[in-house]
Order: structure tokens, then C-alpha cells, then sequence
């Protein structure tokens, strides 16, 4: 297949377009730097230049395909309502170019907010919709467009995605910890995070491309919860930091806009994922990674 990647270059976009090099397909990533276009150019994709306010090279580009990956996302905490509206007329634009193809359509979404004091399922709803909601309300955009000949699929990726060279939400922890001389968790560190090694959810990705029906919603989770008080504990065993509880009325003070999705409870399964896609993550855990020097001192 000729596959076109929005953020292509990322840290989950990358291992997804070697998974889909490995795989025989032809790639074309998009990319917004020389240094984006030249690693891409290195790996053997092509490469469209541009970026999510580029609304017609990104149509183009889905035009040109046979399946799309929408990966990019601004990831601005600082314009949240930027950043979602971005999202969301980059997601129309593909679902757009590809109605009444049947052609695949993957694109990131993820397991926060679905539920509250279980695990999240598959099965479970989005809650956001339209947009003003988180991320624009996409996936459920998206999603609206299987009954207009597009083949959507949800890729659901857990609250960590981990790894060497992750910069994500523990590296973040992790800086805070640094920051403040001690490894923090919220209240009493029994809220859990869903978690998955980068390689485990670049492979299930894939495995969507080829097998998952029109209108799914994957989870890619190696763990279902890992708790925040179990995170803060290796990071503090790996840099050498006290490790202590923050107080509800401080996590906002002490972890900053991180705060709210620290205190968060993003526990998820993938039950329903490993027993459609046959996929079963092999990759490390989250605590071995940060013992093993993922996010180093």
C-alpha cells in the first residue's frame, strides 16, 4: 500500500513508519523541518513537506494514498483550543479526501476520560464530542465517517508511551522530580496509568492497517494501571530523589499543567485489541524502562 503519515517524525510516528517500511508498504511521511524530511528520507519514505496548518498539502497528500496514519498533533498545552481546532480540521480534511473510497483512515486518539473507577474498554465511547471538546472532538468525527465510505479506525494509545528517547509525560514527571528535589505522586499514588512499550504499539498500529474492521476502537495497553505512587517511586529510585506524597491542594503547585493528568486515573484494558489483532505486547514495562535508564538522571 501507498501509506501517507501525518507525524511521521514523532516519537510513536516514527516506529510506526518503520513497522509499515518492514511491512512492504510504501510511505510517505509528512514533515515540517529539513532534519524531519531528512530522517525520513534516510529510513526509505518519501516525504510531503508541511505541517497541520497546511490544511491542502495534508489533503493532497491523503488523496495520494491508500491509507492514512494521522498521527501529528501540536501537543500546545499552552493553546489547548489552538491545538484542537488544528486537530480537528486536519481530521475533516482526510476523512474529506477519502469519502466514499473505503479506503483506511488510522488516527490517534487515547484512553483518558472514557471512564472513571475502572478500566476503560473498547467498547467504551468517546465522550467528547464536537468542537470544543479535548482534541476537537475527533475521534468521534472520524468515526462518523464510516457510513460515508471511509474505513476509520481508532488508535487508542495509553497515557505513556514509553522507551529510550521517550519525551513524553514521564519524561516530564521525571524533570518535575529533578526540579523539585524529590519524586512526587498525587494524594495517596493509587490513581493508575495504562501503559505501553513504543515498539508493542507501533506493531498493533499495523496490525490494525491490516485486520481491524471499519468503526474500531484499539487499545494499544501493555499494562493495564500501573500506579502513579509505583512511577514515582522508580524515578526515584533511578535519580537518587526522596520519594513523597503531594497533597491534593498542592499537585496543581508542584507538578503545574502536568498536574491534572497526573491526578487523573487512565487505567485501560486491551483484551478485545490483543483477540482481534492477535497482537501481544513483548516489549519492557514502564518501571523497567525507567530502571533501565529511559529517562536518566
Amino acid at each position: 500500500m501507498r501509506v501517507f503519515v501525518t507525524g511521521a517524525s514523532g516519537w510513536i510516528g516514527s516506529a510506526i513508519v518503520d513497522e509499515l517500511l518492514a511491512a512492504g508498504h510504501e510511505v510517505t511521511g509528512l514533515a515540517r523541518s529539513d532534519a524531519s524530511a531528512a530522517a525520513l528520507a534516510a529510513k526509505g519514505a518519501l516525504v510531503r513537506r508541511g505541517d497541520l496548518d497546511d490544511p491542502a498539502g495534508i489533503r493532497a497528500g491523503a488523496e495520494a494514498a491508500d491509507a492514512v496514519f494521522h498521527l501529528a498533533n501540536k501537543h500546545d498545552w499552552s493553546d489547548p483550543i489552538g491545538t484542537a481546532a488544528a486537530e480537528r480540521t486536519a481530521v475533516q480534511t482526510i476523512a474529506d479526501a477519502l469519502a466514499g473510497s473505503g479506503r483506511p483512515f488510522l488516527l490517534a486518539s487515547g484512553i483518558a476520560g472514557l471512564t472513571q473507577g475502572r478500566p476503560a474498554t473498547e467498547a467504551d465511547p468517546n465522550p467528547s464530542h464536537g468542537p470544543d471538546a479535548p482534541r476537537g472532538g475527533t475521534e468521534n468525527l472520524a468515526l462518523e465517517y464510516v457510513d460515508r465510505g471511509v474505513h476509520t479506525v481508532s488508535l487508542r494509545f495509553a497515557p505513556t508511551v514509553h522507551g529510550m528517547g521517550d519525551h513524553g509525560f514521564i519524561s516530564v514527571i521525571a524533570n518535575i522530580a529533578r526540579q523539585h528535589g524529590v519524586s512526587g505522586y498525587p494524594a495517596d499514588g493509587a490513581n493508575r496509568w495504562a501503559a505501553v512499550h513504543r515498539t508493542d504499539a507501533a506493531r498493533m498500529a499495523v496490525l490494525g492497517l491490516a485486520k481491524a474492521p471499519a468503526g474500531s476502537r484499539l487499545h494499544a495497553i501493555a499494562e493495564e494501571g500501573v500506579t502513579t505512587k509505583e512511577i514515582a517511586a522508580a524515578i526515584g529510585r533511578a535519580l537518587d530523589l526522596p520519594v513523597a506524597a503531594i497533597a491534593p491542594d498542592d499537585v496543581a503547585r508542584h507538578f503545574g499543567w502536568m498536574g491534572r493528568f497526573f491526578a487523573a486515573d487512565g487505567a485501560a484494558s486491551s483484551t478485545t485489541t490483543r483477540e482481534l489483532l492477535g497482537w501481544t505486547p513483548t516489549g519492557p514495562t514502564l518501571l523497567e524502562d525507567i530502571a533501565t535508564g529511559a529517562y536518566p538522571a
